[in-house]
Parts: C-alpha cells; sequence; structure tokens
C-alpha cells in the first residue's frame, strides 16, 4: 500500500471516528476525493474488519445510502487526564467506551519533582496489565493543566518548567506516539467534535475546576494562540481582594471561583457555625470534598447553593467580558464542575444580564455540559484522532533509566 492509499485510509477512520456514521457520498465531500475513490477505500476497510455496514440513512428523497462506522475494537486510545492532584488513565474504543479499569494515581504535580516519570511508569504498568497489544493502540493523549506548548511538548507550569520535552520522554518509555495540551483546550475539544458543541462556529467552554479554564471555538477551529497558551481565564483580574492566586498575582478569578476555592470557603464557613448536611470536608481530599459540596447543593443545602451561587455569579462576570469580546454564540460551562448541572446557570445569567450590552448578549445560548469528569478524558482520546493521520506507529521502548 502506498502511503498516500494510507494516508486516506486514516483520513476516513478519523472521519468516521468524530462523525460516528457518514456515507460514502458524505466522506466523499470531507475528504475531498471522488465517489469510486471513496468506494474502494471504504471496501478495502470493509474486507479487514475495520468498518462496519451500520443500516442506511435517513431518507432526503430517492434511495436511502448505506452508512458506515468505525468497529469499536478495531483500536484503542490511552487517554490521561490530569489536574493538579490526581490523574486518571484509561483506555477508550472508537465507540469512545472505557475498556477495562480507570486507574486513579495520586499525583500531585505540585510538589513532585518526578511526576512525569512516575507517570511513564504508571502508563507502562497500565498497558500491559490491561493486556491490549500496542499495535493495536493509536498513541496517548495527555491533558493536563498549565502553560502547555503541544508542539513542543512543554508544559511552563509544571514538571520544573524547565523546558523538558514530555512528548519525547513518554514516547521514549512507552513506546507508543504521545499527545499533549492544555486540560482546558481539550475539554473544548471534546465538547466540540463529540458534545453540545458539535459543529458550532463559535463557542466558548468554560473549564469549572480547581482554577477555571477556558477553550474558545473561533470560526469552526479551536483557538489555542500563538504558543498554545490562549484560555487563561482563571488569572483575569476582576478583583482587588488581596488573595494571592496560584499564578502569583492578586485578585484573579479563581481566587473567588475554583473549586479549591470554594471548598476552602466551605470549610470556613462550617467552622464559623453555618448551618449545612455537609460533613467531612478537608482541603487534603479536594476532590471527595468538592463533590461532597455539588451534591448537597443538588439536594437543597441552602449553604451549598450560596458557594455554588456566588461563584456561578463570578464566573458570568468574566464570561461578559468574553462576551463583548469575542461575541460568541454558545457558552458551555463544562469540567468537573458541571455535574451541579443547572444551579450555575442563574447566577451567570444575572451576571451577563447586570454586566453585558443587552444586544450583544441578547441571542447567546448558556448550556451545562452533559460530559462533566468524562469532558478531558474524550478530549484527551480526541487529540489523539484529530491527529491520527499524521501520527507514526507504536515505537521501541527504551527502559526508565535511559530516559533523562
Amino acid at each position: 500500500m502506498s502511503e498516500k492509499q494510507s494516508l486516506y485510509r486514516k483520513s476516513l477512520i478519523k472521519h468516521l471516528y468524530f462523525s460516528g456514521k457518514l456515507s460514502c457520498a458524505e466522506l466523499s465531500v470531507l475528504t475531498d476525493k471522488s465517489l469510486p475513490h471513496t468506494a474502494r477505500a471504504l471496501n478495502d476497510l470493509l474486507e479487514e474488519g475495520v468498518i462496519v455496514e451500520s443500516g442506511l440513512a435517513t431518507s432526503t428523497g430517492g434511495r436511502r445510502p448505506q452508512v458506515y462506522s468505525m468497529k469499536a475494537d478495531f483500536m484503542y486510545v490511552v487517554s490521561v487526564a490530569m489536574d493538579q492532584f490526581i490523574t486518571h488513565i484509561s483506555i477508550l474504543d472508537m465507540a469512545n467506551q472505557v475498556v477495562g479499569n480507570i486507574e486513579r494515581v495520586e499525583l500531585n504535580l505540585l510538589t513532585n519533582p518526578q511526576a512525569i516519570k512516575e507517570l511513564a511508569q504508571h502508563l507502562v504498568l497500565y498497558i500491559q496489565k490491561e493486556g491490549i497489544p500496542k499495535e493495536k493502540i493509536a498513541g496517548i493523549g495527555i491533558g493536563m493543566p498549565g502553560f502547555v506548548d503541544g508542539l513542543k511538548g512543554v508544559n511552563y507550569s509544571f514538571f520544573n518548567g524547565n523546558g523538558s520535552n514530555i512528548i519525547n520522554y513518554v514516547e521514549g518509555v512507552t513506546g507508543l506516539p504521545v499527545m499533549i495540551d492544555n486540560d482546558s483546550s481539550l475539554i473544548a475539544l471534546a465538547e466540540w467534535k463529540l458534545g453540545i458543541a458539535r459543529q458550532r462556529q463559535n463557542a466558548m467552554v468554560v473549564n469549572i475546576g480547581w482554577g477555571i479554564g477556558l477553550g474558545m471555538i473561533l470560526d469552526g477551529s479551536l483557538f489555542r494562540g500563538e504558543n498554545g497558551f490562549a484560555g487563561e481565564f482563571s488569572h483575569i483580574p476582576l478583583f482587588t481582594n488581596n488573595k494571592i492566586c496560584n499564578c502569583g498575582k492578586t485578585g484573579c478569578l479563581e481566587t473567588e471561583t475554583s473549586l479549591q476555592v470554594i471548598t476552602g470557603k466551605a470549610i470556613e464557613g462550617l467552622q464559623q457555625g453555618r448551618i449545612s448536611t455537609m460533613k467531612g470536608l478537608s482541603t487534603e481530599r479536594l476532590e471527595e470534598s468538592s463533590r461532597i459540596i455539588m451534591d448537597a447543593a443538588a439536594n437543597g443545602d441552602k449553604y451549598a447553593i450560596e458557594l455554588i451561587s456566588d461563584a456561578a455569579y463570578h464566573i458570568g462576570r468574566g464570561i461578559a467580558i468574553l462576551i463583548h469580546i469575542l461575541n460568541p454564540g454558545l457558552i458551555v460551562l463544562s469540567g468537573r464542575g458541571a455535574i451541579a448541572g443547572r444551579l450555575w446557570l442563574a447566577p451567570v445569567q444575572q451576571a451577563l444580564n447586570e454586566h453585558c450590552i443587552p444586544k450583544i448578549a441578547e441571542n447567546i445560548e448558556i448550556k451545562i455540559s452533559p460530559l462533566g469528569f468524562n469532558a478531558e478524558r474524550l478530549g484527551a482520546a480526541s487529540l489523539i484522532m484529530e491527529h491520527f493521520d499524521e501520527l507514526p506507529m507504536h515505537r521501541k521502548t527504551k527502559s526508565l533509566q535511559m530516559v533523562s
């Protein structure tokens, strides 16, 4: 098979992965190839068990065309969803279903200079344990917080921030293609390719987590900025509260709105005698504590609702700035905080009512993503499949000791 044929097959696979089901005619248009050329490639993929026939398309008059979809177990992607404290590793099939177990690793990026070495080691052991052959793994997608330059493979915020190439290191250890990107950019990618912002031309995806991240879909593409650093929504200087942010500045949006801050405020309020059903909150167990707060709010706990409402209003103030600058059609609230659901909507809308010019904001939709915790996982997988036709096959591994 020629290189050109191989690239075209990969292109078809990529389109089917993101679209689910497509006809030969639709794939012909998407890939800008003739119908006969596309049909031949599809027949080859059918014979090899890469794709399957998935019935007939909805009738638009005339004969209904056959549609095709990926065979779910044809190939897999290793997805790594990192935050500052916890890393989740999973394997997804071509239907974006988790295969086997999800591994939860306590990996504190703030205090552990060996975090990448530990991650690489966990990946090797995890892939071995799950028993999927390397030749069936398209690659490893890694979402992580911080200033991430995906092209250079560098995270300037964590892993010592010394410019070392994370991609080269993890590829050398695992023997698989690796791609990295900022977690909020990947959450936006997941929403745009597979979620609530699918096919939207202009949308803002707000990642509510330990910070308040942002992914921007502008003119039908994901905007990452000059070095991939676009979307540091957390660090808009919105307050004069003299609170130090993780970035070293004061008054950032994050200092009043992140789940970490909400947890701290909840603990402080309970210590001061606020009445609530919330129990067992601890800054040492942020993941568990934030879920307790959101579950309590969903069940009507007045103090928990107050905490989320205050944060949501301030997030809305920040969104109002984005609306005036970028004029999006859709605002998506996503990430782990989105599991609090509709509780975010009214305070965000109130802030927009108070701070936006009505004409600019009158047609904007605000939606809660149903992806929740899965958003970054799907984004990391989508990162690999978005570049599937560019990625090499798996490589020969090196030992951990050989990689500096």
